[in-house]
């Protein structure tokens, strides 16, 4: 097995031959070819090369497959006696790249696609952008991936135990698919508008509990 070890926007990465890796959202467009220049280590079979810091004359070619963003991060800012309640949401970009190949600067290559023909039925069909929906990141959208499903219309069809039992096995527990399931049926028949709507009464993916009353509320 050929891999490389790259640096990209100052964070690191297992790069292998065939295979995507999700880093930081780059300034590219889906389709581009992208050069990690900066090959910290390459291990070709039994040769391995530790860069000083850097490989010299080594790079990982790779092709854009598409942006995508991550689970949403809350943050609560709580000052007490001031009144100062702050809730923010963060989703962070990503983008995932499809490792072409790996070597000297100047000769990688694309690899030789696949013949549509000999190619899997679930392959020729596009795949959506999973991480549209609330809730789903890059782990659940790999995972999900990884058994079959790419789609919203797949997704839409699927039930919540079969969900929940394709996130145990990823070893992600504590995920509730039935706002997915819901926001998928939205998406698949092309209800923007609502699914819209439906994202803003959820958090995680889930419908976000009302808020408890005050205590000067309760006194009343």
């Amino acid at each position: 097995m050929k891999y490389a070890i790259v640096e990209s926007g100052g964070k690191q990465y297992k790069a292998v031959e065939g295979e995507t890796i999700v880093v930081d959202r780059l300034p590219v467009n889906a389709g581009d070819d992208f050069k990690l220049e900066r090959v910290l280590f390459l291990a070709d079979g039994e040769q391995f090369s530790v860069g000083t810091p850097l490989v010299s004359g080594i790079e990982a070619l790779t092709s854009v497959v598409g942006h995508f963003r991550g689970d949403k991060v809350v943050a609560f800012r709580y000052s007490p006696k001031k009144r100062i309640r702050v809730r923010r949401g963060h989703r962070q970009e990503y983008t995932r790249l499809m490792v072409e190949s790996i070597g000297a600067a100047g000769e990688t290559r694309r690899r030789e696609k696949t013949p549509e023909a000999a190619r899997p039925a679930e392959v020729q069909a596009e795949a959506d952008d999973l991480a549209r929906i609330e809730g789903i990141g890059p782990k659940v959208a790999e995972a999900l991936s990884a058994a079959g499903i790419v789609t919203f219309a797949q997704l839409a069809e699927s039930d919540a135990e079969g969900i929940q039992q394709i996130m145990k096995d990823a070893g992600l527990k504590m995920m509730s698919p039935e706002g997915w399931i819901a926001q998928a049926k939205l998406a698949a028949a092309g209800e923007w508008k609502a699914f819209d709507k439906l994202q803003k009464e959820l958090t995680a993916g889930r419908v976000a509990k009302p808020a408890g009353k005050s205590a000067a509320a309760k006194k009343k």
